[in-house]
């Protein structure tokens, strides 16, 4: 196990990736919940998009684990299922032609993932792009952990404002962030996780976790009859651009993201990237065989970062705790039930991913500016697509406007182009 993930090198141990690998999944396992429940509001068995959604996270995230040896997870992503789910109810189509157009995205994905182009891709992203994306996504989770703590609700005359601190959701969470600090303060190893187990435990005796069961049969999983010859006879070649530009960038600056935090990155680089991303390219196309929306690596991976998760035995417990929901789904729903279990670490992790603020040069404003208004955009638009989309485009104009046209790869030029006119005319909202 230890050559196999190259623990030593990686300066880990087994107790620390296992740990690791159970916080990522309790993280990012609202998505065996939450995507069914949005796939489901268009006609596609619950059931049915339950067992996809966890067959999807399995394949891609062991792909990641053996071949990447990467402490990334992958599941269906957050966002292109309800863009999935907008498709089918705004266009009147059935969703076996859309799963039509997901499986050809994810052909698409695979082949670019054989070709050098994603790889030089990262390689070709400035350093302050890097940074911002990283910062960005701290800043997009950390959102995230509050909103669902409650620690912020939702305000007519501010967008946001401060929740209501009395109540037991927001005390149980505010409990549980104070505890992880406390943890953190004392380096104690494994704080998040610790943290995570505490606040559980007070859920529980506070009758805010309850649990219906522990064990259910799983449902037979079974292969949709997709319609690919209906995506080109409805002309949805700009769903499938979607599909694969939405899902190229989120897993790209999500990998570049936690890898930064995980300090895997060599030179600016991200070593054995095309398995990193061939990982997901499977995982989206095997995903819509089942009958799941595209998947894509998550954000929720710094959570394991933060305790510590290394390699790609994180990601191995991941996929395997994903198997056992298959049988303990009354527990997996129990405790996805209660956000303010998960959320502090969100919050975090969110910190931990600002690091790299301090390495950006802010006395060059063409450096700067795309930076910021990566992290700006994220979290205010709920979209790390759009937060990309956004670096890409100000930093190469930017940079041409200044007369350094030149020091730009000419990569970022034409996916700044794309970007512009996804954002004009295919937005994904």
């Amino acid at each position: 196990m230890k050559n196999l993930f190259k623990l030593r090198e990686n300066g880990s141990n087994v107790r620390t990736e296992v740990t690791a690998g159970i916080t990522t999944f309790l993280t990012m396992v609202y998505i065996v919940i939450v995507n069914p429940a949005i796939l489901s509001s268009v006609g596609i068995p619950l059931d049915q998009v339950f067992m996809a959604t966890i067959i999807a996270a399995v394949i891609g995230t062991l792909l990641m684990a053996f071949f990447a040896n990467y402490p990334i997870a992958i599941a269906p992503g957050m966002g292109l299922n309800a863009y999935f789910a907008t498709v089918v109810g705004a266009e009147g189509l059935s969703y076996q032609t859309i799963f039509g157009a997901v499986f050809l995205a994810g052909v698409l994905f695979i082949l670019l993932s054989l070709t050098k182009l994603r790889e030089t891709l990262i390689f070709a992203i400035p350093a302050s792009l890097k940074f911002g994306i990283t910062a960005g996504i701290g800043l997009f989770i950390a959102f995230i952990g509050l909103r669902e703590a409650g620690f912020v609700v939702a305000s007519e005359a501010t967008l946001v404002t401060l929740g209501d601190l009395s109540d037991k959701t927001v005390m149980l969470a505010l409990i549980g962030l104070l505890l992880i600090l406390i943890f953190i303060s004392l380096k104690i190893k494994g704080s998040l996780f610790i943290g995570m187990l505490v606040t559980g435990l007070l859920a529980y005796f506070t009758n805010q976790l309850q649990f219906d069961g522990l064990v259910d049969t799983p449902p037979m999983p079974v292969f949709f009859d997709i319609d690919i010859a209906g995506v080109f006879s409805n002309g949805l070649y700009g769903v499938v651009f979607v599909f694969l530009l939405v899902t190229l960038f989120d897993t790209t600056g999500t990998m570049i993201g936690v890898a930064e935090q995980a300090k895997l990155m060599k030179d600016g680089k991200l070593p054995r990237a095309k398995s990193a991303l061939m990982a997901d390219a499977v995982a989206t196309t095997t995903g819509s065989l089942f009958g799941t929306s595209p998947s894509s690596a998550y954000i929720e991976s710094a959570a394991g970062v933060g305790a510590g998760g290394r390699t790609g035995l994180t990601s191995l417990v991941v996929g395997l705790l994903f198997i056992m929901t298959m049988f303990f789904s009354p527990i997996i729903n129990a405790i996805s039930m209660v956000p303010a279990i998960t959320a502090p670490v969100l919050i975090i992790v969110g910190c931990f991913m600002m690091e790299g603020l301090a390495k950006i040069d802010w006395k060059k404003f063409d450096e700067a500016f795309p930076a910021f208004a990566i992290i700006l955009t994220m979290p205010l638009t709920s979209s790390i697509a759009t937060g990309i989309a956004v670096g890409f485009i100000t930093y190469p104009l930017m940079k041409a406007l200044g007369g350094s046209a030149k020091s730009v790869h000419p990569l970022l030029y034409i996916f700044g182009l794309i970007f512009l006119i996804q954002m004009i005319f295919f937005p994904v909202h």
